[in-house]
């Protein structure tokens, strides 16, 4: 069976940046399950897989306009400490729910704290970076109803209810 757009697809895969560095794998863990063409991995790697088959390896190595996308200083901000009340103790790296530009949530993660400063950013940790993947196809199955109508594979490896 061929991956295609609403097939249940479960790899194992290993991410590296650009200097060979490990950031990611399923390696030692369940395979990763996903809902072909419903959007649950970046575009760039499910484009890459379509059409591929149990057995299928392949390296594949995707832009950051088919990943996080570019990296953007408009999505950097300096807060005031007190828009953190009621945390105790603000460290770099701390991860925050806040309203978006587009008026949405989004994830900002605390960048620097200078003083009374807090500098969070908004991108994703890997915006502006290309994403290498080795990727071994481990099965692929018609996705259920139920998977198809909750967009998302249910699971090992998937999505738990």
């Amino acid at each position: 069976m061929l991956i295609a757009a609403n097939k249940a697809v479960s790899i194992d895969y290993t991410l590296t940046n650009d200097a060979g560095e490990v950031i990611d794998s399923s390696a030692g863990g369940a395979p990763l399950a996903y809902l072909h063409g419903a959007g649950n991995i970046i575009g760039g790697l499910e484009k890459a897989l379509l059409g591929k088959q149990v057995g299928d390896e392949l390296d594949v190595s995707v832009e950051p306009e088919d990943a996080y996308g570019e990296y953007s200083a408009e999505l950097v901000a300096t807060l005031n400490r007190s828009m953190f009340e009621g945390v105790e103790e603000l460290e770099v790296g701390m991860q925050f729910h806040a309203s978006g530009p587009d008026g949405g949530m989004q994830i900002v993660t605390i960048r620097e704290l200078d003083g009374e400063d807090v500098i969070v950013d908004g991108n994703h940790p890997l915006a502006g970076q290309r994403l290498n993947f080795k990727v071994k196809v481990i099965s692929v199955r018609d996705a259920s109803e139920e998977e198809l109508a909750h967009g998302h594979i249910h699971g090992e490896g998937g999505h738990h209810h």
